[in-house]
């Protein structure tokens, strides 16, 4: 069934002693906001998150496969989708939308982001009912960068360079703690499109409250969901703007606080008197 409502979110997420998104174009340091020193997470880090949750949780099942993962090869992926029935003997004028429908129906990432299939046989584009933002850290951060050894040599040239010592020098970028914000967006206009349904959406919401549980790594320190705000709109094309029912969320350093190094030394509340008609709060964690 597919939803028949609009909805937006804002996830409260926070990381200590790590990495949560390396920038390839500054030596892998935390992303973030030159001007202000505000820590920023993209929205493709958070998508890879949420396909492997869903990869996790489905294990490839029926209806919930996921087109955009590791080591696979999307042009051979369209091209199953014009190898199937219900595809191959449409008439050439149909096969693209056939096949279109075939994909959005096979993985659950084309239907819930979207995605562009006209790199080999012709699947059509398709733009996903869930969009999300950058995320964006509430205080500005200080990345640190730390020396590290490695006891051994990967090859024995390397052992005969170092004449014995066998300590390699390396590096290690990290934030000491940051709680980040990520507005995001789901259409019921596109959900028509694409089939995405009611279930879709609750694996939505549970994939971002877990999506860190199983991502773990030393590299991304503690990363942990804090707060999940979902505002459902009554009608399909919402009952308010996205940006009044945000500004109705308050996130503040407790007083006394100076240097925040944990989600306890925040507060957070939700102005509920001021919730516009129409629109209801679901809040999780």
């Amino acid at each position: 069934m597919v939803i028949s409502n609009r909805y937006d979110f804002a996830l409260l997420f926070d990381i200590k002693d790590g990495n949560p998104n390396g920038d390839p174009d500054a030596g892998n340091l935390p992303r973030i906001d030159p001007e202000t020193g505000h820590g920023l997470i993209t929205d493709v880090c958070l998508k890879r998150k949420l396909r492997n949750y869903v990869l996790l949780k489905k294990q490839a099942q029926a209806g919930y496969d996921i087109f955009v993962k590791e080591r696979a090869i999307l042009n051979i992926l369209i091209s199953e989708a014009h190898k199937q029935e219900e595809v191959r003997t449409k008439k050439k004028t149909a096969k693209t939308d056939a096949a279109r429908d075939y994909m959005c129906k096979t993985y659950y990432d084309i239907r819930t982001f979207g995605a562009v299939m006209t790199t080999g046989e012709n699947a059509g584009q398709v733009r996903g009912p869930v969009q999300i933002t950058f995320s964006r850290s509430v205080d500005p951060v200080v990345t640190l960068e730390h020396t590290i050894t490695r006891v051994a040599v990967a090859t024995e040239a390397d052992a005969e360079k170092q004449a014995g010592e066998t300590r390699t020098m390396g590096r290690k970028s990290t934030i000491p703690y940051g709680l980040y914000v990520c507005h995001g967006f789901v259409s019921q206009a596109f959900a028509e499109q694409t089939g995405f349904s009611e279930e879709d959406l609750k694996l939505l919401w549970e994939g971002f409250i877990n999506m860190f549980e199983n991502d773990r790594s030393a590299a991304r320190g503690l990363m942990t969901s804090r707060k999940l705000y979902v505002f459902k709109h009554e009608s399909k094309l919402g009952n308010a703007s996205a940006s009044k029912l945000f500004d109705l969320i308050r996130v503040s350093r407790k007083q006394g606080v100076e240097t925040p190094r944990s989600f306890s030394d925040y507060e957070v509340s939700v102005d509920k008197t001021n919730l516009p008609q129409g629109t209801t709060l679901i809040e999780s964690l």
